[in-house]
């Protein structure tokens, strides 16, 4: 990986002057939006993306042509304790099969003309053990939400991120702990499929990092939090948020993982999640609590929790429904329909 240095103070003063919505956009969307051929509300939450798009991309007219799926992989120095039910090799084996086009998000890519690209981080060298101490330093945390922020680029209508990393739900899980309160109880779940006393290793880890981690917590600082017991692919996807933001890229966020990772965003600022939305509900119970937790409502329901950006490829079709309809439909005028009497 080759990111420039970064600290968390220049990460914070970024946060701290993200800009707005494009206010003039948004409200032409809304103008139009009256005129259209339909009932007011009558295409539901079609309107609302219309509306959210137009704000975030400044256009009037908004458009989804030019979608890209930003997948992170990072290795979890945690996946040797046996809290997942694939080893920590699975990690770099599944992203030689993203190169080779074997896994479910190629499929999905192409199937809606997406550019997909896998960035891989420190793969050969997991994090730290978050059990006995933080997961990542500043510097190295730092440094993966600058590589992230390298994913958003010019010309981008949306952006879809998703994640890859064996153990990455317990390190999700305690990361939502840490952030919002609860325990490993409250916020962990099968991820790969453990279960049994699988699942109790899974549960007595994440609460053994919560009380090796008392004090950071305590301080509530959501990225000396991220640095504790994160991960480099959850700091990266809090680098391609931010940069989307600067940007004026709308995103897709897509399972428990990707979700958790942008939640620390919203810990410092619950505005600087506005540009986002989350493509589907995770089939793990934690995401749901989640997305009740960062005032989120999913755009899909499937039972998914493969990662992978899986769900945030299937919910591109919805925003190109709602970009083509608020742009191809005749408004009253044009249509010679009458409007409402």
């Amino acid at each position: 990986m080759n990111a420039p240095a970064a600290t968390f103070d220049e990460i914070r003063r970024i946060l701290r002057d993200l800009p707005g919505p494009d206010l003039t956009a948004q409200t032409e969307v809304v103008r139009r939006q009256v005129e259209l051929t339909k009932p007011p509300g009558s295409l539901g939450r079609l309107e609302e993306l219309a509306e959210w798009l137009g704000a975030w991309q400044g256009r009037a007219r908004p458009r989804i042509e030019r979608p890209r799926i930003a997948v992170f992989a990072g290795t979890h120095g945690v996946a040797r304790l046996g809290v997942s039910a694939y080893p920590p090799e699975v990690t770099r084996q599944m992203v030689q099969n993203f190169l080779r086009g074997g896994a479910a998000i190629n499929q999905l890519a192409t199937s809606i003309d997406a550019d997909l690209r896998i960035y891989e981080l420190d793969l050969d060298h997991p994090t730290a053990d978050f059990t006995q101490g933080p997961a990542m330093t500043e510097a190295r945390t730092a440094n993966a939400i600058a590589y992230g922020m390298m994913a958003p680029e010019p010309g981008i209508d949306v952006l879809c991120l998703g994640e890859m990393g064996i153990a990455n739900t317990t390190s999700a899980a305690t990361l939502c702990a840490a952030l919002f309160g609860g325990s490993a109880a409250d916020w962990a779940g099968p991820g790969t499929g453990v279960t049994g006393s699988a699942f109790a290793t899974k549960i007595a880890v994440i609460d053994q990092a919560l009380a090796q981690h008392k004090a950071t917590i305590e301080a509530r600082d959501p990225l000396a939090i991220l640095a504790a017991v994160g991960g480099e692919e959850f700091a990266a996807i809090a680098g391609a948020v931010i940069a989307a933001r600067m940007g004026r890229i709308p995103v897709l966020l897509d399972g428990y993982a990707c979700t958790a990772a942008a939640a620390v965003l919203y810990a410092f600022d619950p505005h600087a999640l506005d540009h986002c939305r989350v493509a589907h509900r995770s089939a793990e119970p934690g995401h749901k609590r989640l997305l009740e937790a960062i005032g989120q409502r999913p755009l899909l329901d499937l039972d998914m929790r493969l990662g992978e950006g899986s769900g945030a490829a299937l919910a591109v079709p919805i925003l190109k429904a709602a970009a083509a309809c608020h742009d191809g439909m005749a408004t009253f005028a044009e249509a010679g329909v009458s409007g409402k009497s």
